[in-house]
């Protein structure tokens, strides 16, 4: 072979190696719409102490729904979930689902009406948290519209049931008495532009289902509000109001024409990844007896590193008709109270609610099969601002407790 023929034969094969490496790898199999379920799980338990609570309190921390129970271990929640989250920045349609089922003594509360009522005698109940379809639809705007309907969580508040995004072990009074906890029906979520996104469901009421034992009376009810995400995402507002009546047909007359509204803002900004701030505004309404319930809550919290994160929470809510704040010794009697069934409620005074939160959030590094631990520490005082004493049996203007809890994810 000529050398001249042999040296372009090279210059040819090694053109076409470089060209082949240089190609780019053929594009992957898309995956399969199952490979994205995930199944998830938490334990939480707490205590929260009340030194000084008398006999006449009958051991209840007044004041609080899912803390109530004084000086007492409680097993709050065990909750597993299976679950798919649709892509909400997808430009095609996308489907997806959560199934939530909870064990523990927050089911008193968070139990929707004719869903496993009775399941259980005592304290520790069943509840199905969530039990809903999703879907992304391309439609009207760039961003799409996301839409859910079953059983679902509120979207109401700075509060959740779910305690893993929560910076305190207790509540606020607007999470316990100024807002829903979960809703039956559908919720569409209209991405309207970037910074804009504008709420709309209907709903059969506040921790309602459907049918006779499912729904405390015969009317539909609705959400609409708005969301903004401002200065790229470091400010977030989320303004909702949940309306439509909500008194049992058993105990109110026409109860299907008095309206219940619950109206929150939540104003959350973020400067940085150390300080976050947020501030709720809370109103409900109940039309039945021209009962009023209001007020904010402060938040506060600075990270000192990515284990520890310090919190504080202000709050002052006036409850001026004492229709609205009340604890409920019995564990069946805050559903029996919606049901419009015999129930034991102890209530107080037109009242105005102050409390002041100070907790530590401790995250330490893990390993293994557990993906999260969570202890909260926290110091709590609750006082009237107006005089009364619905503490303490009727006997306190103040309480002062001593609250943790811990918090497992799988």
């Amino acid at each position: 072979m000529p050398r001249s023929a042999f040296l372009a034969g090279a210059a040819l094969l090694a053109t076409a190696a470089q060209a082949q490496a240089q190609a780019p790898a053929p594009p992957a199999a898309p995956s399969a719409w199952a490979d994205s379920i995930s199944i998830s799980a938490y334990v939480q338990a707490g205590i929260t102490g009340a030194p000084g609570l008398n006999r006449a309190a009958r051991g209840l921390n007044f004041g609080h729904a899912f803390t109530d129970r004084a000086n007492q271990v409680l097993m709050n929640q065990v909750a597993i979930a299976i679950a798919r989250d649709i892509d909400k920045t997808s430009k095609d349609y996308d489907f997806g689902f959560k199934l939530q089922g909870m064990l523990g003594t927050d089911a008193r509360y968070t139990r929707s009406l004719g869903v496993l009522e009775k399941a259980t005698s005592g304290a520790y109940q069943f509840d199905i948290l969530e039990a809903n379809v999703q879907m992304h639809a391309p439609w009207l705007t760039e961003g799409g519209i996301d839409f859910k309907a079953g059983i679902f969580t509120t979207p109401l508040g700075a509060e959740t049931i779910d305690p893993t995004t929560n910076a305190f072990y207790t509540h606020s009074y607007i999470f316990n008495f100024g807002l829903p906890l979960k809703h039956t029906g559908a919720m569409a979520t209209i991405h309207a532009t970037p910074v804009l996104d504008l709420i709309l469901g209907m709903t059969t009421g506040v921790n309602t289902t459907v049918g006779k034992w499912g729904d405390n009376n015969s009317a539909v009810s609705g959400i609409a509000g708005f969301g903004l995400n401002l200065m790229d995402g470091k400010l977030t507002v989320l303004a909702l109001t949940h309306f439509g009546p909500e008194n049992a047909s058993v105990t109110t007359r026409n109860a299907s024409r008095h309206y219940r509204y619950l109206s929150d803002v939540l104003i959350t900004y973020k400067p940085n990844d150390t300080w976050s701030f947020s501030t709720e505004l809370n109103h409900i309404r109940e039309e039945a007896v021209g009962a009023n319930g209001y007020g904010i809550a402060q938040y506060v919290s600075y990270a000192l590193n990515d284990q520890i994160k310090l919190n504080a929470r202000a709050e002052a809510w006036r409850d001026e008709k004492a229709f609205f704040v009340a604890a409920f010794p019995g564990n069946f009697d805050f559903v029996n109270a919606q049901l419009g069934r015999p129930a034991t409620v102890i209530g107080a005074r037109p009242t105005t609610y102050g409390a002041l939160t100070l907790g530590v959030t401790y995250k330490p590094g893990l390993s293994g099969h557990l993906s999260g631990l969570m202890l909260r520490p926290e110091i709590r005082y609750d006082h009237s601002l107006n005089g009364t004493k619905p503490f303490n049996g009727g006997r306190s203007g103040g309480a002062l407790t001593l609250a943790g809890d811990i918090v497992l994810t799988f």
